[in-house]
């Protein structure tokens, strides 16, 4: 049974809410906005921002912090005096730049070639000073790229497009879900919410309702789950056409959240269908291959955005336009 709640905006803001003519949420799962002062955002939360952005930028990171603390190091070097560092072959011009940066180097990865040493007591306590900071800069380093590997990330992968097919001499909303990883999800929970625009007062607004499913939680979640909306009487959903969904801009926001059984930790998926994203009149195919000779189940996962028509029940509120 679907929920008839009060408005509500679920934290997208009533502005956004209100007044946004795109999607909330892109196929992707990332929300539809643009946050301003990025810049400062991560310099005030630096773990959560190292934590969550792409591999590439994490590593462009950490070279360019490597890179910018040993050229710091080159300068204080430099400022020991010309005679601060001696080296035992002429690689480096004496109280150059050159010989006081890989030196910084050598010192900061603990390498110690022996070819350029310090000769001064302000340049060996200011290897002292290089020592302790690298020391903590690779434990941070260690710990960020474990954290990194260590946290769970889902990927489940969402058909391209839901559907409005037959069900139960009905019709219902439909999506199909697949685990791409061989890890296995337990307890795996879906809520799906329709967000459109209707008229309150006199007043074009979003509202959001959450959708009743045939089933909203299962167990195991090793194969593919095709997730229904039953449309009945009490569904938002009941004698509407395609185009009075596409009029309202609806659009199906999704959450998925399960247990991940191999860091037994909560992970969680998100998604969603715009009205364009929605076939009427179609089913999904079959994404079950033939059994092995030892009959372990298989499913093709390039199958799972296959759909073919279906003849929609004449007597179901909600009909093709």
């Amino acid at each position: 049974m679907a929920t008839n709640q009060e408005p509500k905006d679920l934290g997208f803001g009533s502005v956004l809410a209100a007044q946004s003519r795109v999607r909330l949420m892109n196929r992707d799962g990332t929300f539809n906005v643009q946050r301003g002062g990025r810049i400062a955002a991560i310099i005030g939360n630096p773990y959560h921002s190292l934590l969550t952005m792409s591999w590439p930028a994490f590593l462009g990171v950490l070279a360019t912090v490597y890179v910018l603390a040993n050229i710091v190091f080159a300068f204080l070097f430099l400022f020991c005096g010309p005679h601060a560092l001696g080296e035992t072959d002429t690689a480096f011009a004496a109280g150059s730049f050159l010989q006081a940066f890989f030196f910084s180097i050598e010192t900061f990865a603990t390498i110690g070639y022996g070819a350029i040493v310090p000769m001064t007591v302000r340049s060996n306590f200011l290897v002292l000073l290089e020592s302790f900071v690298s020391l903590i800069s690779i434990a941070l380093a260690t710990g960020l790229i474990f954290a990194r590997f260590s946290r769970p990330i889902p990927h489940i992968r969402f058909s391209a497009r839901a559907v409005i097919a037959p069900y139960l001499g009905r019709t219902g909303f439909m999506f199909r879900i697949a685990n791409a990883r061989r890890n296995e999800i337990v307890g795996m929970e879906a809520t799906v919410i329709l967000a459109r625009f209707t008229m309150v007062n006199g007043v074009r607004t979003r509202s959001f309702t959450e959708l009743s499913l045939e089933r909203k939680r299962v167990i195991f979640f090793s194969l593919s789950w095709t997730v229904v909306h039953p449309i009945d009487d009490t569904s938002p959903l009941w004698s509407l056409t395609s185009e009075q969904i596409v009029e309202s801009e609806a659009e199906f926001l999704i959450l998925l959240s399960g247990t991940d059984e191999t860091f037994f930790q909560t992970v969680s998926a998100r998604g969603s269908y715009t009205a364009a994203e929605v076939l009427w009149g179609h089913k999904f195919t079959n994404v079950f291959l033939p059994p092995t000779p030892e009959g372990i189940v298989r499913i093709d996962l390039g199958l799972l955005d296959g759909t073919e028509p279906a003849q929609l029940p004449q007597a179901a509120g909600a009909v093709a336009g």
